[in-house]
């Protein structure tokens, strides 16, 4: 039976992730340091006997035997992320370089995830993987920007040095259940708003797009990335594009449609587009998001609730 590491485990998507794994019967070892994960998530498979937990940084080096090893430790809200810049590229650099050591000195596999901020603020729409990017690397979200950009470059190089199998999955905008309330981005934000009855606020004028997959989903096409023999970067999103403003009024509708919104100043350097060319996730790992934005979002909506402790 393989024994699989997920850093970041105790995080959104890595607990999602450690609950397909162990109720498919593998072995999991779950390493965070719970800066942004939650013990709360992975509770309930602390008495499991094919799981462990360890409360570790990727940042410092660890050895331990193992087949497979996903790699999505990272801060990744820029709430988050922007906190501790110098920390975050610490951990993109360091820790990518720590679990690509791991990986070539048992043998083992490596998926990591990479994000759709490598493209920065893209000069061409959608996004296909061959696009290489328009990033600022100065701005206040190049610590998380440029992290993920070296640490693909230090995926691809341990492929071409030491042979190590290394998979690069570009995650778009997910969202789902066991996001954080305090988490920062647009879903949570405006859902954790509503259900408090407080104003919707919007960054901009509000049109700017996004495309969002159900964490299910990402899950879903993350396995299928590690399953895989193609080793260059793939996107995996929903191939659908919503506004900002279009985003608050689906929740707003769904929560309380008397909610005011309200506008801000755009932050440095947030993305005017972004959605995803998906035709490699569709073509090599046959795999395409199922959970359309509406039905995900009652998911979601119902999830904080019970985190807020409200009723509806």
């Amino acid at each position: 039976m393989p024994i699989n590491l997920i850093t970041g485990g105790a995080g959104f998507i890595g607990s999602h992730l450690i609950d397909k794994l162990l109720e498919s019967g593998e072995k999991v070892i779950c390493l965070d340091n719970l800066f942004t994960g939650r013990l709360k998530n992975i509770n309930c498979w602390m008495d499991n006997k094919n799981f462990d937990f360890i409360e570790h940084d990727v940042v410092s080096p660890i050895n331990l035997n193992v087949d497979k090893i996903w790699h999505l430790a990272c801060q990744a809200s820029p709430v988050h992320y922007q906190f501790n810049p110098i920390k975050t590229m610490k951990t993109s650099f360091m820790g990518t370089f720590n679990m690509l050591g791991l990986a070539k000195k048992q043998g083992a596999k490596i998926l990591f995830a990479s994000t759709s901020e490598v493209y920065g603020d893209p000069e061409i729409h959608p996004q296909p993987e061959s696009y290489k990017g328009s990033v600022n690397t100065l701005g206040v979200r190049s610590c998380y920007d440029e992290g993920k950009r070296i640490a693909e470059t230090l995926c691809s190089d341990y492929k071409r040095v030491h042979n190590v199998e290394a998979k690069i999955v570009r995650i778009f905008n997910t969202y789902g259940p066991r996001m954080s309330v305090n988490d920062g981005r647009v879903i949570s934000n405006f859902i954790v708003q509503a259900l408090k009855e407080k104003s919707i606020t919007i960054y901009g004028n509000g049109n700017q797009t996004r495309s969002f997959c159900y964490v299910d989903d990402l899950v879903d096409g993350l396995m299928l990335a590690m399953n895989t023999s193609y080793e260059n970067p793939i996107n995996l999103g929903y191939p659908e594009e919503f506004t900002i403003n279009n985003l608050a009024e689906i929740i707003r509708t769904r929560i309380n449609p008397s909610l005011k919104v309200v506008y801000k100043k755009l932050p440095e350097d947030d993305p005017f587009q972004r959605k995803p060319v998906i035709e490699k996730a569709n073509n090599i790992l046959n795999w395409y998001p199922k959970i359309d934005l509406e039905y995900g979002l009652d998911l979601t909506i119902d999830y904080f609730v019970k985190e807020l402790n409200l009723k509806l």
